[in-house]
C-alpha cells in the first residue's frame, strides 16, 4: 500500500501562481506514471497533467502552457506548478500514481484550491 499526500493548496487571486506537491509513502519510480486530476463541484474528475516513469509529461488542455509539473524520484515527489490561475481552476486536486502491470492505482485525499478575488 502507498501512500500518498497532498500539499500546497490554498486560496489565490486570479492571475496567481499556487505550487502543489505530493508525497510518496513509497517509490514512485516504482509507477508506470504519476498524475494530478482535479474535481470541481459538480463535475467529473478530470486529468490535469500526467508524468511518465521516463519524464515525459501530458497536460490537458485547459492547463497547457500555465502548468508544468515536476518529479524528484529521490524524494518520492511530484510537483504541480500553476501560474495565471482562473476561477475555472477552481477545484479539488489529486494525485495519483498508476501502473499497470500489476495494476496499482493509488489516490491522495485531495487538497483544495480556489482561485478568487
Amino acid at each position: 500500500q502507498v501512500r500518498l499526500a497532498e500539499s500546497g493548496g490554498g486560496l489565490v487571486q486570479p492571475g496567481g501562481s499556487l505550487r502543489l506537491s505530493c508525497a510518496s509513502s513509497g517509490s514512485i519510480f516504482s509507477f508506470d506514471a504519476m498524475g494530478w486530476y482535479r474535481q470541481a463541484p459538480g463535475k467529473e474528475r478530470e486529468l490535469v497533467a500526467r508524468i511518465a516513469n521516463g519524464g515525459r509529461t501530458t497536460f490537458a488542455d485547459s492547463g497547457k502552457g500555465r502548468f508544468t509539473m515536476s518529479r524528484d524520484n529521490d524524494k518520492n515527489m511530484v510537483y504541480l506548478q500553476m501560474n495565471s490561475l482562473k476561477p475555472e481552476d477552481t477545484a479539488v486536486y489529486y494525485c495519483n500514481a498508476y501502473s499497470l502491470l500489476p495494476r496499482r492505482d493509488y489516490w491522495g485525499q485531495g487538497t483544495q484550491v480556489t482561485v478568487s478575488s
